[in-house]
């Protein structure tokens, strides 16, 4: 369903209780597409991932199988944290968005065998939705392996933020790095970079690089990893944030110490909060990020060599998972 259609779908919709989340995000394609693999390999089990997915478990052919739900984040409690950092009208559309979707979080994980989410924070905001659903914690994992860096780290003073840039949290947290956090910092360090890494950027992200040439904005990219291991500091300044910042996992097992905000930090596991810097106002994250530049490169490296990140290899984070899957198969 062509995006136009979707947005005007959703503007039909708002005088309904229907999630937004489930009108933007459906596709005419996806009943057929569910027909078809059900048709090519009945499943004994339905794993949805995310809430804007959870819907397709409760309709025909999928309805009535065993569910697990993967709802990472709860998302309601996400576009109530919207409503708060907006103006009208867009902050009335979140807030109706995160009333209407809080009643579906609600049904779905009262429905399904289980639910999972990422953090023991987002467990609290689900159980206080759904008070009699199993809800577990699955934490986020990353490849550890695969982020290793393969070389000394980098004598540049170097800074980098990652994420989709076009997603409202991270569009502002760019403008907000750029503009009010890296003047700061430049005037303590002239000669340096600042990698905003991350696909789909919007015209305001892109006009931080046209204003200044120390920012660079990068649009997609085939790999991160080159990127980040060419860094001295990572930093995560988001305003509003969720769940766990996958972002800052990779950044420390690639070699490099993080500076986040505190709705970052909340999100983190104890393990790599250990090795995090965390700031809030512009002047306090750019002394943070100015510390880190002031290290020697093996000190950073060291910081972030620290954090013990066993317990977030893929295979120590899914098994959870993989149990839920197999008691959910025989209920």
């Amino acid at each position: 369903m062509p995006v136009a259609v979707n947005y005007l779908a959703g503007a039909c919709r708002l005088a309904t209780a229907v999630p937004l989340t489930h009108v933007l995000l459906d596709s005419r394609g996806m009943g057929t597409a569910i027909r078809r693999a059900i048709g090519e390999r009945p499943p004994d089990i339905v794993l949805a991932y995310g809430s804007g997915m959870a819907k397709f478990a409760f309709e025909p052919p999928l309805a009535g199988l065993p569910l697990v739900i993967d709802m990472v984040d709860v998302d309601s409690a996400k576009w109530k944290s919207f409503s708060l950092k907006t103006r009208a009208p867009m902050s009335w559309i979140y807030r109706r968005e995160a009333r209407c979707l809080s009643r579906f979080e609600r049904t779905a994980a009262d429905r399904a065998f289980a639910t999972i989410v990422v953090t023991e924070r987002e467990r609290e905001a689900l159980v206080a939705l759904a008070p009699d659903a199993r809800v577990e914690v699955v934490p986020v994992g990353v490849d550890i392996r695969g982020l290793l860096p393969p070389s000394p780290p980098t004598t540049e003073p170097h800074v980098i933020f990652c994420g989709v840039m076009n997603y409202p949290p991270n569009e502002e947290a760019a403008i907000w790095l750029s503009r009010q956090v890296w003047p700061i910092v430049r005037a303590r360090y002239p000669d340096a970079r600042l990698t905003l890494l991350g696909s789909s950027p919007t015209r305001r992200v892109l006009a931080l690089a046209a204003d200044d040439a120390s920012v660079h904005v990068s649009g997609a990219v085939a790999d991160t990893r080159p990127y980040l291991w060419s860094a001295a500091v990572a930093t995560a300044p988001l305003q509003i944030a969720h769940g766990t910042q996958t972002k800052v996992l990779e950044a420390v097992a690639a070699g490099l110490p993080p500076v986040v905000t505190p709705c970052v930090a909340e999100g983190l596991p104890p393990e790599v909060l250990a090795v995090c810097r965390v700031a809030e106002s512009p002047a306090a994250f750019a002394e943070e990020i100015s510390a880190l530049l002031a290290r020697s490169p093996a000190e950073r490296r060291q910081i972030a060599a620290r954090a013990e990140l066993d317990a977030f290899s893929w295979d120590r984070c899914l098994a959870p998972l993989a149990d839920l899957l197999q008691a959910a198969a025989v209920s």
